[in-house]
C-alpha cells in the first residue's frame, strides 16, 4: 500500500499519524473529530486553546473550502501555496473549529507539496511532531517516543530540511492593502521571497521586523553605527527617510540631543511602533505617511539621513531624491545615507534581493549622482553590500 493510501486510511479511521511535511515532521488527524484532535493534542502535551494549522494537499482543495475567501486573498495565496508557509485568515465563517483553538474567527491554513503523500485528497489538522515547546524534528528519530509510540501510523521520510513554516498573517489583506501583510515568525521562507510572491503588496510586522532584518544583514548594526557616527554632532533638526520601526531615528535622537526629527515612511503600522519607541527620548517628533517620490518637509534640516530604504527606488527616482534632499538642507548640512549596494564583486552580495522591488546601484553611481545633487559626498564604511556615504551641502 502506497504511503497516501495508508495515509488517507488512517486519517479515515479517527487515527494520528506522523508525516514528512515539506519543512518539518508533523502529526496528522482529521480536522472534524474531536476524539481524533483530543488525542493529537494529548499525544504533544498541547494545551486545547492552542491553535493548530489545517493542511491540504492540493491548493485546488483549500480555495475550494474556503469559498467565502476576498479575491485579493485568493491571489495572495495562489502565489504563497503550496510552499513552507503558514498561512493567517479570517474565518468569519468559523470553518475547522477544533483547529482554530481559543480564536475561532483566525484559521491558519497551509497546503505542501509532499512527493510521498501526492495526491492525497484529505484535509488534516497539523501540528508539529514534538511535545509542546521542544525541538522540531528533522528526522523520524528526532520525533519524541512517546509519540511514535502512540500514533496509528508513522511515516519515515527521511531527512528533512528542518526549519519550521513562515508564519504569514493575511487576516486583513483584503482590505488593508500594503499593510494588511505581515510576517508574524520568520522560517523556511526569507521575507524576500514573501515580498518577491506578493508583489510588492508587502509590509514586515514591526513586531518581528529587527529579527529578520538582522538574519538577512548580519551587518546591520555595524551599518547602524556607521550612519550615526557619519552624522557628526550637533544636528538640530533631521529629516529621516524610511523611519519604519525608529531604530535609526533613536539612535540620531540619541546621539544629537535635544534636536527635531520628522520621519517619513510609507508603511503606518511601522511608523506607530517608530511613535511609540521614540516617546520616551523627550524630542520633538513629528512622523509622516508617504512615499521618498513625494515632496520631501521643507525644512530646512541640519541632517537628512536614510537607512536601508532608498535602495527600493530605481535609478531616476534616486537621483531625484538626492536633489530634493539637497533642497531641504541648510547650509553646511550633511546627508548620511546607509543602504545596500552593488558590489564590485557580485560575490560579495549578501542581501536577500526581490526583483522589481530591491533595485540596488553601485557606490559610483551614487556619488556621481550626489555630486551632481550639489553634494561633496564620499564613502565612510563598506560591508560586501552594504555602503554608508556621507554627503556635504557644497
Amino acid at each position: 500500500m502506497s504511503a497516501a493510501r495508508a495515509f488517507e486510511q488512517c486519517i479515515a479511521a479517527g487515527g494520528v499519524a506522523v508525516f514528512p511535511s515539506d519543512t518539518v515532521y508533523g502529526l496528522a488527524c482529521d480536522a472534524g473529530s474531536e476524539q481524533a484532535v483530543r488525542r493529537l493534542y494529548e499525544l504533544k502535551g498541547r494545551a486545547p486553546s492552542k491553535a493548530s494549522a489545517v493542511m491540504f494537499f492540493e491548493l485546488g482543495a483549500a480555495l475550494a473550502a474556503l469559498p467565502e475567501l476576498g479575491e485579493q486573498t485568493r491571489a495572495a495565496l495562489e502565489r504563497l501555496l503550496p510552499g513552507a508557509v503558514t498561512v493567517l485568515l479570517p474565518n468569519r465563517r468559523r470553518r475547522f473549529p477544533l483547529a482554530c483553538g481559543s480564536d475561532p474567527q483566525t484559521l491558519g491554513l497551509r497546503v505542501v507539496s509532499v512527493p510521498a503523500l501526492s495526491g492525497v485528497g484529505v484535509a488534516v489538522l497539523q501540528s508539529s511532531a514534538n511535545l509542546a515547546g521542544g525541538p522540531d524534528a528533522r528526522r523520524l528519530a528526532d520525533v519524541p517516543d512517546s509519540i511514535r509510540a502512540g500514533a496509528d501510523l508513522v511515516i519515515d521520510g527521511g531527512s528533512l530540511p528542518g526549519v519550521a513554516s513562515t508564519v504569514v498573517d493575511l487576516r486583513r489583506f483584503e482590505d488593508g492593502g500594503i499593510d494588511g501583510v505581515h510576517v508574524l515568525r520568520s522560517g523556511a521562507v526569507s521575507g524576500a521571497e514573501i515580498a518577491e510572491a506578493l508583489a510588492g503588496q508587502f509590509h514586515f510586522n514591526p513586531a518581528t521586523y529587527m529579527e529578520l532584518i538582522r538574519e538577512d544583514l548580519p551587518a546591520y548594526d555595524e551599518l547602524q553605527d556607521a550612519v550615526v557616527d557619519a552624522s557628526g554632532d550637533g544636528a538640530a533638526s533631521i529629516l529621516e527617510l524610511g523611519t519604519g520601526t525608529g531604530e535609526t531615528a533613536r539612535r540620531l535622537l540619541v546621539r544629537h540631543r535635544g534636536a527635531a526629527l520628522v520621519g517619513v515612511d510609507e508603511s503606518a503600522s511601522m511608523l506607530e511602533a517608530a511613535r511609540l519607541a521614540l516617546a520616551g527620548l523627550g524630542s520633538a517628533v513629528s512622523l509622516h505617511v508617504g512615499r521618498l517620490q513625494d515632496p520631501l518637509p521643507p525644512g530646512p534640516f541640519s541632517l537628512v539621513a536614510s537607512a536601508l530604504c532608498v535602495h527600493h527606488l530605481d535609478a531616476d527616482e534616486k537621483a531625484d531624491l538626492f536633489a530634493r534632499a539637497r533642497e531641504v538642507l541648510r547650509p553646511k548640512g550633511r546627508f548620511v545615507l546607509g543602504d545596500v549596494v552593488v558590489p564590485l564583486d557580485r560575490r560579495d552580495a549578501t542581501a536577500s534581493l526581490t526583483p522589481g522591488y530591491d533595485k540596488p546601484d553601485t557606490v559610483a553611481d551614487q556619488l556621481r549622482w550626489l555630486s551632481g545633487a550639489g553634494f561633496s559626498a564620499r564613502v565612510v564604511w563598506e560591508r560586501g553590500d552594504l555602503a554608508v556615504i556621507v554627503a556635504g551641502a557644497r
